[in-house]
C-alpha cells in the first residue's frame, strides 16, 4: 500500500514542479537569458513576485514539523495530500494566468529544460538517499522552490553550447554581409528613439532604394544575425540596423559585426543604469557607433541632447547634426504644430526652409524624422521624395501611435517608457482636446535613479493630465508621491492592480472626445 502511495506521490510531485519550472524559465527568458539580470529580478521581487510563495512555504514547514511526531506512513499520506493540493492549486492558477509576453519554447529553452530536469532528478535522488523520515518533505519543498535556483547551474552548463551556436550563426551572417559589396549599412543606436528612427529612415529611403531593416526590436547580435540570414537579398541596397546595448561592450561588438558606414545616435539618457552602472558608461558605449565608423562614413547626431553635444569624438568621420531647440545645427525643425491628425513643421537647412507634414506625434518623433532627412539628403534623395515619404509614413506601433480602440482615442506609447520620451508624451497629451487620461505602470531599468525619475514623472503630469491610472501598487509609489508634491488633485488618481482594471475604468468614465495615453507596458517580469 505504501509503495502505491509513493508512486502516486512522485507522479504528483512532478506536476507540482512543472509550473514553477515554467515560471523560472519564463522570467529567465524575459531577462534576456542573463544570469545577472535574472538574479537582480529575483532580489527585487522577493517581496512582490514571490509573496504568493510564502503561504505554501509556511504550510510546508508547519506540517513538516508536525509530522516529525508521526510514523513514516502517516508522513507519506499527509505529504501526498499536500502535494496534490499544491499541484491542483498551481495548475488552476496557471490556467487563469494571462501573460503579456508568454514563454517561447526556443531551442535554448528546450536545452535548458533537459539539463534542469536531469539536475532536478539527481537532487531529488540525493534527498531521497540522505534523509529518511522527512525526505518526502524535503523533496516537496525542493519541487516548489528548486526550479528558481536550478536556472543558475542549468545556464552555466549550457553556456558553451549556446556560445558555440551563437558564434556559428554570427560568422555565417558576416559571410553574407561580405558578399554584398555595394550595400550601404546604417547603424542606429540611442537610449531611446532608435526603433522609431529605424522605421522612419527605412520609410524615407525606401522611396528611393530597395531597403531592409531589422524588424521589431531585433537589436541584439542574434536578432541582427537572424535578419541578415533570413531576409537580406541581393536586391537590397540599404540595410538599416538598430543596435541595442545594455552592457559595456555591446555596441563595440555590433559595430565590429555589422560595420556600418553611417551611424546615428538618437539620444543618450539614464536608460539601463541597472546594468551600465554609470551615465558615463552609457555615453561612451553609445558614441562607439560614431567612433568606430570608417573615415569616409557619416555620423548623424542629435544636438538637442547635451550628452551627445558635449562629447568629444575621437575620429575624423564627417558629422552632421540636427535638433529642435538647438539651432546651431545642420538641420532643425521650426514652426512645429501638433494636432489629432499629426504634425506640421518647417525644416531649416542652409538658410532654406522646406515644409513637412507627418502623421507622427511629438518632438521626439520630429527629431527622429530630422535624422532620416539628414541621411536621405546625404544619399542624394531629392527633397520632393523625402517630403512625400514623410507625409505618407505610417505611425510606428506603440510609439506615440494615435489610434482608436473601441471607439475611444488612444495615444499608444506603450513601448518601454524612458524619462525623456515620457515627458514628450505628456507634452503631446497636453495639446489634446477633451479630458486627458494616462495609464502607466511607471519606468524600469533606471538603476538607483528609478525612484527619483518616476517621482519626477509624476510631477510632470500637473496641468497635462486630468485622470491618472497607476498600475501596480508597489512600483508606482514614487509617481504617486510626485503627484502629491505638486498639488495634483488626488481624487483623480487611481491605483489599480492590472491594466485590465485601468481599461475598465476608462471605458466607464471617458467619452469619445477624450484622449487616453498608454505610457509603458511592462513585460511579465516587471508587472508584479
Amino acid at each position: 500500500m505504501v509503495t502505491v502511495f509513493k508512486v502516486i506521490y512522485y507522479i504528483v510531485l512532478i506536476f507540482a514542479t512543472l509550473i514553477p519550472m515554467k515560471h523560472a524559465l519564463h522570467m529567465f527568458q524575459q531577462n534576456r537569458y542573463e544570469l545577472r539580470r535574472y538574479l537582480l529580478w529575483i532580489k527585487e521581487n522577493i517581496v512582490g513576485g514571490f509573496r504568493r510563495a510564502l503561504i505554501p512555504a509556511l504550510i510546508i514547514c508547519a506540517v513538516a514539523f508536525a509530522c516529525t511526531q508521526l510514523s513514516t506512513e502517516h508522513v507519506l499520506y499527509v505529504s501526498l495530500i499536500i502535494a496534490i493540493l499544491l499541484a491542483i492549486g498551481l495548475i488552476y492558477r496557471e490556467t487563469k494566468a494571462q501573460y503579456i509576453k508568454p514563454l517561447v519554447y526556443t531551442g535554448r529553452v528546450k536545452r535548458l529544460i533537459i539539463v534542469m530536469a536531469i539536475l532536478y532528478l539527481c537532487i531529488q535522488a540525493i534527498l531521497l538517499y540522505l534523509f529518511r523520515r522527512l525526505n518526502i518533505w524535503y523533496m516537496l519543498a525542493f519541487s516548489y522552490f528548486g526550479p528558481w535556483a536550478l536556472i543558475f547551474p542549468g545556464a552555466i552548463i549550457t553556456a558553451p553550447i549556446e556560445h558555440a551556436a551563437k558564434q556559428w550563426y554570427i560568422n555565417d551572417a558576416k559571410r553574407i554581409l561580405n558578399e554584398h559589396n555595394d550595400l550601404v549599412t546604417i547603424g542606429i543606436t540611442g537610449s531611446y528613439g532608435k526603433t522609431t528612427t529605424k522605421n522612419v529612415v527605412n520609410a524615407v529611403l525606401g522611396e528611393h532604394f530597395n531597403t531592409l531593416m531589422t524588424p521589431a526590436s531585433y537589436n541584439t547580435p542574434m536578432g541582427i544575425t537572424r535578419t541578415i540570414r533570413e531576409m537580406l537579398k541581393p536586391i537590397h541596397k540599404v540595410f538599416v540596423c538598430e543596435m541595442g546595448a545594455d552592457h559595456v561592450g555591446d555596441i563595440t561588438e555590433l559595430m565590429e559585426f555589422v560595420k556600418p558606414s553611417i551611424g546615428v545616435v538618437t539620444s543618450i539618457g539614464p536608460q539601463h543604469l541597472t546594468t551600465f552602472k554609470t551615465q558615463e558608461n552609457i555615453i561612451h558605449e553609445k558614441m562607439q557607433v560614431i567612433e568606430l565608423l570608417p573615415k569616409d562614413g557619416l555620423g548623424v547626431l542629435n544636438y538637442d541632447n547635451e550628452f551627445i553635444r558635449e562629447y568629444t569624438i575621437k575620429n575624423t568621420t564627417p558629422i552632421v547634426t540636427y535638433g529642435i531647440r538647438n539651432h546651431d545645427v545642420d538641420y532643425y525643425a521650426d514652426e512645429i504644430q501638433f494636432s489629432e491628425s499629426g504634425t506640421r513643421f518647417t525644416l531649416v537647412y542652409n538658410d532654406g526652409r522646406i515644409p513637412f507634414e507627418t502623421k507622427l506625434l511629438g518632438e521626439l518623433n520630429i527629431l527622429n524624422i530630422l535624422s532620416a532627412i539628414a541621411i536621405a539628403h546625404y544619399l542624394n534623395v531629392d527633397w520632393a521624395t523625402i517630403q512625400r515619404a514623410i507625409k505618407q509614413m505610417k505611425q510606428v506601433e506603440h510609439r506615440l501611435e494615435l489610434k482608436k480602440i473601441n471607439g475611444y482615442t488612444f495615444i499608444d506609447d506603450a513601448f518601454n517608457a524612458n524619462p525623456s520620451g515620457a515627458k514628450m508624451a505628456l507634452d503631446v497629451l497636453a495639446h489634446m482636446k477633451g479630458k486627458r487620461f494616462i495609464i502607466t505602470p511607471g519606468m524600469i531599468e533606471l538603476g538607483e535613479k528609478k525612484e527619483e525619475l518616476n517621482e519626477t514623472f509624476g510631477k510632470q503630469m500637473l496641468n497635462k493630465v486630468d485622470e491618472v491610472l497607476l498600475v501596480g501598487a508597489h512600483q508606482v509609489e514614487p509617481i504617486y508621491r510626485g503627484l502629491e508634491e505638486v498639488g495634483f488633485d488626488m481624487s483623480h488618481v487611481h491605483v489599480v492592480d492590472t491594466v485590465k482594471e485601468a481599461f475598465a475604468y476608462v471605458y466607464q468614465n471617458a467619452t469619445e472626445e477624450d484622449v487616453i495615453l498608454l505610457e509603458n507596458d511592462l513585460p511579465d517580469a516587471f508587472s508584479h
